[in-house]
């Protein structure tokens, strides 16, 4: 039975009434049950149905896909940020109202102003600017061959720390070859390849996967059967895991030729033949025959051993005719790795993600492909330990490995919940039905346009190329996104935090309120516009070389570090009106509050350019051009909007000359106040 869809295993495996030997904890390994969803590659059986439909085990896995989508990174992340900021407004408002009115200011003063803070304090433009940037994105990453399904995906994948990733077609071509075709010293032998050719040839069944390797082989070395012709042949069944055709060679000779499990090619042979000499097995020669053959298989290979033997002329055989044979040789068989496997893996390393191989294989063979794209081979851990771990038993296992083997598509879903547990951003790259439940789980599902359509319809982004090479350069891309993402909702939240303090501040001080309402939007408006262009910003290389979790602990530490800074400066600009141009009273309460509204305009968009940049901004790092432009756009209405026709709409005044030069060195200070205080924070990793 062909259980591929299931397991991901490409080669069928055997089923029997009763088990011969050990069941194993595994379901799918039960040699007495067959499964909805899975193939008869050869024979017969009558069998009892117990279940059917979602009953089933197919079933149960259609259940799973159906279920309602887990919560991401990302929403995790939106979420904490926008309770961040409810609370933030919440408790600022109500404050601003009560100081307000118990001021002297008018309760319907301190209402409309209070309002308009609360309008202030509100990251209206945050879904524009998410909304942008991913679909910003999720164009650059359609032209890296990454399609995007949804787009909240974006953020998981520059956050992505751990890829599990199942082996066939991923890491391999999923495509088998012959490999290897050799004598029983293990050395290459034409005469090996050609008896293989021949039984390959000459069989009237259903050819395999292996047969259809030997015979792209046979084409591509021009091994020719001209001369030869079938006599008789005995299919393969797996009582005797064996087939044998009977060939008229072109001197007339009959002989046998075999081809099958080397253990029941073994139990047949009475010799072997070396360098065209023939000698008889004994008991120290059949250990060196097993040596070699386990070492093939050790190595990763599917290993299948021919024999013959010279036979009488005759029409028909039978299976009595399958003895005393003379062993010939090994064919060895591998699903090869790409090309892109190694350079890919090491590039994902390189990025901080981790490679973790879950697949339905042996780990024989999952172990070969892995050694041969550099991941580190020990611990395997298999399917069967998994069913007797408890979580943490299988969180350690986790933590400590790189491969699981013999996965059932439960095992593959459990390990991705106990690395979510664990605090990690996971992603889940495959493309069969038993991929289904793991891609639903994760925190993002990558299919190839390739894949069944379950495993396309779980998926959250689709490659249009089936290597990870390709996925790495999706990486990039996501980590710019959410990059661009972090620097609005950095700057937001932190000009909004210093703002409550001179907010609550200036309403306690003065005998009028420190900005009309009026003022407050139109300064929540035009730092807004210059924010529009955040989505086309360039980002840093050194930002993008590692996973960009949403971490609310570390914007709260920068909110509550950075975001009291503005408020030293605009303590010092009251003090400027205060002290230095005498607005403290009513009469002068425009020239006041139109002091603060330009101070607040200018600090508040240009502080973009240090936040958005670890490295130092304007020499080391420079924003994209329309981020450029809308910044000096809005510095320049800064300076004209006192002195415009609007400006008594909006209770504007003229400010004095001496103001601009003291406004030029408030601006000054307070950035490179923020670069320094930002310098320390990320030596100390506090952000």
């Amino acid at each position: 039975v062909n259980q591929a869809s299931l397991t991901g295993e490409s080669l069928p495996v055997e089923k029997m009434e009763v088990p011969r030997g050990p069941v194993g904890d595994s379901l799918l390994s039960h040699p007495a049950i067959c499964f909805l969803g899975t193939s008869v590659s050869s024979g017969t059986a009558t069998g009892v149905v117990v279940c059917t439909g979602r009953d089933t085990y197919f079933g149960s896995m259609a259940g799973v896909v159906t279920e309602a989508p887990e919560e991401t990174a990302f929403d995790r992340g939106i979420a904490g940020f926008t309770w961040l900021m409810i609370r933030l407004i919440v408790i600022m408002v109500p404050l601003v109202f009560l100081i307000n009115g118990l001021s002297g200011h008018g309760w319907r003063d301190a209402f409309f102003f209070a309002l308009a803070v609360a309008v202030g304090l509100t990251p209206e433009m945050l879904p524009m600017i998410v909304s942008v940037c991913l679909s910003k994105g999720a164009v650059a990453m359609s032209r890296k061959k990454v399609i995007v399904k949804r787009l909240a995906a974006i953020q998981s994948v520059g956050g992505m720390d751990v890829l599990c990733t199942d082996k066939t077609g991923t890491l391999t071509m999923d495509h088998v070859i012959l490999e290897r075709h050799c004598d029983v010293q293990g050395n290459e032998s034409d005469r090996v390849l050609l008896q293989a050719v021949l039984i390959s040839h000459f069989q009237t069944g259903l050819r395999n996967l292996l047969d259809r390797a030997i015979l792209a082989r046979a084409e591509q070395e021009g091994v020719s059967t001209a001369g030869y012709a079938k006599v008789d042949e005995l299919p393969f069944d797996f009582e005797r895991k064996l087939m044998s055709v009977f060939i008229n060679e072109p001197d007339g000779t009959h002989r046998l030729l075999a081809k099958g499990a080397p253990e029941a090619i073994f139990a047949r042979c009475t010799s072997f033949e070396v360098e065209g000499v023939v000698r008889p097995i004994e008991q120290a020669f059949l250990d060196e025959l097993r040596e070699e053959y386990e070492s093939l298989s050790n190595d990763g290979f599917r290993v299948l051993a021919v024999a013959g033997r010279t036979v009488s002329p005759s029409t028909h055989y039978t299976v009595a005719d399958e003895h005393d044979l003379t062993l010939i040789g090994y064919v060895a068989f591998l699903d090869p790795p790409r090309d892109s496997a190694a350079p890919a893996i090491a590039a994902l390393r390189r990025h901080g993600i981790a490679v973790k191989i879950l697949t339905g294989d042996n780990e024989l063979v999952t172990g070969a492909v892995c050694r041969q794209v550099g991941l580190p081979m020990e611990p395997i851990t298999l399917g069967p330990d998994i069913e007797r771990m408890s979580d943490d038993d299988l969180a350690r296992a986790v933590g400590q490995g790189t491969i699981f083997a013999r996965l059932s598509p439960a095992h593959k879903q459990r390990i991705i919940r106990v690395l979510q547990q664990r605090g990690h951003v996971v992603g889940f790259l495959g493309d069969g039905i038993n991929d289904a439940p793991a891609l639903h789980a994760a925190d993002v599902g990558i299919s190839v346009d390739s894949a069944v359509d379950i495993a396309k319809e779980s998926a959250d982004i689709i490659l249009l190329e089936k290597s990870l090479m390709v996925l790495d350069e999706g990486v990039t891309e996501g980590r710019k996104v959410f990059a661009n993402i972090r620097k609005y909702i950095r700057m937001g939240a932190s000009s909004n935090f210093g703002n409550m303090f001179s907010v609550l501040g200036a309403s306690a001080l003065l005998p009028f309120v420190p900005m009309a309402p009026v003022q407050v939007l139109t300064n929540n408006l035009l730092y807004d516009f210059s924010q529009v262009a955040i989505p086309t910003d360039d980002v840093d290389a050194d930002e993008v070389a590692r996973p960009l979790p949403w971490d609310i602990g570390k914007l709260r530490r920068f909110i509550l570090l950075v975001g009291p800074l503005s408020s030293i400066f605009d303590y010092t600009t009251f003090a400027i009106m205060w002290f230095v141009f005498g607005a403290r009273d009513i009469a002068h309460a425009s020239l006041f509050q139109t002091g603060w509204f330009v101070e607040s305009l200018m600090t508040q968009t240009l502080i973009i350019h240090v936040i958005r940049t670890n490295r130092l901004p304007f020499v080391q790092s420079r924003a994209s051009w329309p981020l450029i432009a809308t910044t000096a756009v809005i510095v320049a209405v800064g300076v004209l909007l006192p002195i415009s026709p609007i400006a008594p709409a909006l209770g504007l005044v003229q400010l004095p000359s001496l103001y601009w030069l003291l406004l030029a060195a408030t601006v000054l200070g307070y950035l490179v106040l923020v670069q320094l205080t930002r310098g320390v924070m990320q030596r100390r990793g506090w952000i």
